[in-house]
């Protein structure tokens, strides 16, 4: 793989607009946030706010929830409630569990907790091969109620296995079987999955499952030719399985290709992104990542109206903006292109948790968890990068901007 100019060390990445961008927490700003413009939502702000179902499971949400992986301020979660917003998403994973209880206490500062719908995952079951059905629900059990505690609540009203790149989880009889103990025990309303890779087989694993009443899964615009995804996103509304988005605005607000922010607002982007996702009446909510309150504003203008202004429209029919994203969509079609084995979509997270949304602590724990061999240490020595993306992902040099992060 190649390192490029030897001399652009890690100082002067840092000093770069992506190193800039990242370090000062704006990398997940719409891009005209970014650049400092006045936050000006596209949508309809004095018309009724829109709310779908998810799926079977009956709960009703407005089309916009709090993403609050990225936010660290209990204020805001309290201004997201105040706004209109009423689903929560967290993960027992996320600062350590500190976010869930940051959630927790706004919500029970205001009182609301029978108003909101809580949305947390937890993982362990997930990571271990080999455990019996019963030993599944004795991980899962503990994990949940550490969750519970945190979110100062006798029940979640979103349980979620987190992370699942595969269907083998969706298909183990032992996980399958502790969470819907666990939906019928009480301690779950609804009982779901989040999927970063191989969604579509994931989604349709879930359907197939006949257990699962949501599916919290990476969906924007950079998407659209993606038939093997939209048909399970189909699938899953014809079997009336819920769909949560997130990754709504492809990996962050941070553009590769600056004559994007020439030609298109921040705002119009982001608006646009999200309106796109909401046109496919199988997807009842999305959660963008609200890190700020430029963020909430903008994001909640849309819940209130999600036809296309012209620019908006303008911007999604531009495939110069799709190709010059570099969304990785998780797909693993890379691997075989890699002599060294490297976990390419793995370190294709850790640059979008790095460089875009600037949360270096969800970036050290991604990349920590790729083994060794596998890792970036590997392509410290690799001169010239071979792995190619089906489509259009510059594998090569957001590895070399990685290396001048971590290496």
């Amino acid at each position: 793989m190649a390192q490029g100019n030897s001399s652009f060390t890690r100082r002067k990445f840092m000093a770069s607009s992506l190193g800039c961008l990242a370090s000062a927490g704006l990398a997940g700003l719409a891009p005209g946030l970014a650049r400092g413009q006045a936050a000006a939502p596209v949508g309809q702000p004095d018309g009724e706010i829109i709310y779908r179902t998810l799926g079977r499971s009956g709960i009703k949400l407005p089309v916009v929830s709090m993403g609050a992986g990225a936010c660290n301020d209990a204020a805001l979660v309290q201004a997201c409630y105040e706004i209109g917003m009423r689903g929560f998403d967290t993960a027992a994973s996320y600062a350590f569990g500190r976010n869930e209880q940051m959630i927790a206490n706004a919500i029970h500062r205001l009182g609301v907790r029978d108003k909101v719908v809580y949305i947390t995952k937890i993982h362990e079951a997930a990571r271990r091969d080999g455990l019996a059905d019963d030993e599944h629900e004795a991980v899962m059990r503990k994990a949940l109620e550490g969750s519970l505690r945190r979110l100062k609540t006798d029940h979640i009203d979103i349980l979620m296995l987190y992370d699942c790149r595969s269907p083998e989880p969706v298909k183990n009889p032992g996980i399958v079987a502790a969470f819907a103990k666990l939906r019928k025990e009480g301690k779950a309303r609804a009982i779901g999955l989040s999927t970063h890779a191989d969604m579509a087989n994931v989604i349709n694993a879930a359907v197939e499952a006949e257990v699962f009443d949501v599916v919290l899964t990476s969906f924007n615009f950079t998407m659209a030719d993606d038939t093997a995804m939209l048909g399970a996103i189909d699938n899953a509304g014809k079997n009336n399985v819920g769909i949560i988005a997130m990754k709504t605005q492809a990996g962050g607000g941070r553009f590769p290709n600056p004559e994007t922010l020439q030609s298109y607002s921040g705002e119009v982007i982001n608006s646009a992104a999200l309106k796109w996702i909401l046109h496919n009446e199988n997807v009842a909510t999305t959660i963008p990542g609200i890190g700020n309150y430029d963020h909430m504003r903008a994001d909640f203008a849309v819940a209130r109206g999600i036809e296309y202004t012209d620019e908006e429209a303008k911007f999604l029919s531009d495939n110069r903006i799709t190709l010059g994203m570099g969304f990785c969509r998780q797909c693993s079609k890379c691997l075989a292109s890699c002599p060294d084995k490297v976990d390419i979509p793995n370190l294709m997270r850790t640059h979008m948790y790095a460089a875009q949304y600037g949360d270096f602590q969800k970036a050290r724990r991604t990349i920590d968890a790729i083994p060794s061999s596998q890792g970036l240490r590997t392509c410290v020595d690799c001169n010239s990068c071979t792995a190619k993306c089906v489509n259009s992902v510059n594998i090569g040099k957001k590895i070399a901007e990685l290396k001048m992060i971590y290496a």
